[in-house]
């Protein structure tokens, strides 16, 4: 009897130890080594978070164990982020204003997972401190570096704006765009590469729909302050994406827009203008990162449609330069309304992925 009682204790004792250990609270804070991130991203000591706003940005934990969540502090309650586990776009998080917990994963099946928070949306909704991850679990792991790094500087397309938007409203708000799904995310997941995202809708190289052009904005890390300085040194890509001048093509013809006037007063840039600008702004990025591979792309709503002469600008821009590291590539016109949807991202994503792999 004795014996028996033993074994039973024995046993009971390690059952509970083995629940007790996968079941533990286990906190990870926004400066822990084993959280990963991708994109312009910068940890603030100061207030204890890492500090987010660019469309794209990705903050990703392995660990052992059943749930995780996130405490995140959203400044207007407009932020929306995509929750992926294991590699599978799972949920959407629509945040609130304010500092809150948000249940990311639950009932998870025992062994390791990967979850990550992926911002969906435009950087002009506001920015999202992230404090830390909360797990229930075992342990938690450090994520393998990725090999490549590919950097994107863009438009809407690149943002990925209203591609998940079937009404045919063509919204910007986070609940239907999702960069996750936007053609830059796509190309860095098919080469498992990592992914930095510098984009904002409507932006252009010589004139915006709005105040900013990007060789105004492309060097902030807050890119609300103009003072605001992203350290280029801190990682150089191996790839640099260039997908500009769509919102030029069109507001270079509208010569009573308020930007067209701010930009140009009353005369359109000429050809010259045009291609000097363009090569102008790449050698800016190429000064950054003197090693990287350069895509100069178009496309795919009507900049690169059959009659455009805004390809043969980027080519002359690309030649004048004369560095044998940068490239173009035009993905071939939509041919439908609006903003590129997700099967259209994913064929921008498709030959640009092939592109790469060439160079």
């Amino acid at each position: 009897m004795k014996y028996l009682f033993s074994l039973s204790f024995l046993f009971l004792t390690f059952c509970g130890a083995l629940t007790t250990n996968s079941d533990k609270e286990i906190k990870v804070a926004f400066d822990r080594e084993e959280v990963y991130y991708e994109g312009r991203i910068a940890k603030n000591k100061e207030i204890g978070a890492s500090v987010i706003h660019w469309p794209g940005s990705s903050v990703s934990l392995q660990f052992e164990g059943k749930a995780i969540s996130a405490i995140l502090e959203d400044q207007n309650g407009e932020n929306y982020f995509t929750v992926v586990v294991d590699g599978e776009q799972t949920s959407v998080l629509h945040l609130s204003k304010g500092k809150k917990e948000y249940v990311l994963a639950d009932s998870l099946s025992l062994g390791k997972h990967i979850v990550a928070l992926h911002k969906r949306n435009d950087w002009g909704y506001g920015k999202t401190l992230f404090y830390g991850f909360e797990v229930t679990g075992a342990k938690i792991f450090a994520i393998e570096a990725k090999k490549m790094c590919i950097e994107f500087y863009g438009d809407s397309i690149t943002v990925g704006y209203g591609n998940e938007d079937t009404t045919g409203e063509d919204k910007s708000t986070g609940d239907v765009t999702n960069n996750y799904k936007a053609y830059g995310a796509v190309t860095a997941r098919n080469l498992d590469a990592e992914y930095s995202c510098i984009a904002h809708s409507g932006i252009g190289i010589m004139v915006s729909w709005h105040n900013l052009i990007m060789p105004e904005e492309y060097y902030r890390f807050d890119p609300n302050e103009e003072t605001s300085q992203w350290d280029f040194s801190s990682k150089e890509p191996d790839i640099v994406v260039i997908n500009l001048f769509q919102n030029d093509s069109w507001l270079v013809k509208k010569p009573k827009n308020d930007q067209f006037i701010r930009r140009f007063g009353l005369l359109a840039p000429t050809k010259e203008q045009t291609i000097e600008s363009y090569a102008s702004f790449v050698k800016t990025i190429r000064s950054k990162y003197t090693n990287a591979k350069i895509v100069c792309m178009l496309g795919n709503m009507d900049i690169t449609e059959n009659s455009s002469k805004w390809p043969n600008y980027v080519k002359e821009a690309v030649a004048r330069i004369g560095d044998a590291k940068i490239y173009t590539i035009f993905a071939p016109y939509k041919e439908s309304p609006g903003h590129p949807k997700v099967d259209e991202q994913k064929r921008i994503a498709d030959t640009l992925t092939a592109f790469i792999k060439s160079i």
